[in-house]
């Protein structure tokens, strides 16, 4: 029996070893998906000249974008002339610090930003930006509703999983953590269902408004950090379902040995 024994100390200390790691993914998938959601980085306008831009569009342009009355298309417009970036709850914009005073060549640009209410996240969204009476674009409208839901399902089901991670430790029991990996295999569904629904609310969103020759439109960090935390999440998912399935089989093992 001793050398069963043995055999079994080091099974469990790979079953630790696995769920150690799990934990460490899922705790780094759960930092990425949050300051994903909280920072405004998932596209950016990059404009060659953002001074010509608003000297051109007026000294107004900064008060349309901020305004409650502001469509799609008034807001887009804004983020193309002066370097924009958005997020999931927010839009900015750079502007001049002192816009009644500005006047080109000066550089002393500050970043202004006008979060989206909750009744904008459920917005329609029309097949012609800005034009209310060409009807609601469906595929544009859901889209967006998504990308604002999905990745606080992903949150609340790792946070869900690790409640059960934490009954589990309790009860001192492995079987649980499949719970728990099943729980982070769906967060990780979702945040790849966000990036997707992101990607083609973009792509669409270009097709309707075509970015002018001068801007340049990228991926920000912020989208960076919620495509990584996909599969960190997938890779949680793994060991944890691993470790429990594994561990149960060696224990039903180890019973039937000591019965026989």
């Amino acid at each position: 029996l001793f050398p069963y024994s043995r055999k079994g100390a080091m099974m469990d200390n790979r079953f630790a070893t696995a769920l150690v790691i799990a934990c460490v993914l899922s705790l780094i998938s759960t930092i990425y998906m949050a300051a994903s959601i909280g920072t405004d980085f998932w596209y950016e306008y990059h404009t060659l000249s953002p001074a010509e831009n608003v000297s051109e569009a007026g000294k107004s342009i900064w008060e349309e974008f901020g305004s409650e009355e502001a469509d799609e298309k008034t807001y887009t417009d804004a983020l193309f002339r002066c370097n924009g970036t958005v997020g999931l709850w927010r839009r900015c914009i750079t502007v001049p610090k002192n816009p009644h005073w500005y006047s080109p060549p000066e550089t002393d640009m500050t970043t202004n930003c006008i979060s989206f209410s909750l009744s904008d996240q459920f917005m329609e969204k029309y097949i012609e930006p800005g034009n209310h009476n060409s009807g609601t674009d469906l595929n544009r409208t859901y889209l967006w509703r998504l990308q604002f839901l999905l990745p606080f399902v992903s949150l609340g089901l790792m946070c869900f999983g690790a409640l059960i991670g934490l009954c589990a430790c309790a009860c001192r029991s492995l079987y649980p953590a499949i719970a728990t990996g099943v729980l982070h295999f769906l967060a990780g569904l979702c945040t790849l269902g966000l990036v997707g629904c992101y990607v083609a609310g973009i792509e669409l969103l270009h097709k309707k408004l075509p970015l002018p020759d001068d801007v340049k439109g990228e991926f920000g960090w912020s989208f960076c950090l919620a495509c990584v935390s996909a599969p960190l999440q997938f890779m949680a998912a793994a060991l944890f379902i691993w470790a429990a399935r594994t561990n149960r089989k060696e224990f039903t093992l180890l019973k039937a040995y000591r019965v026989a």
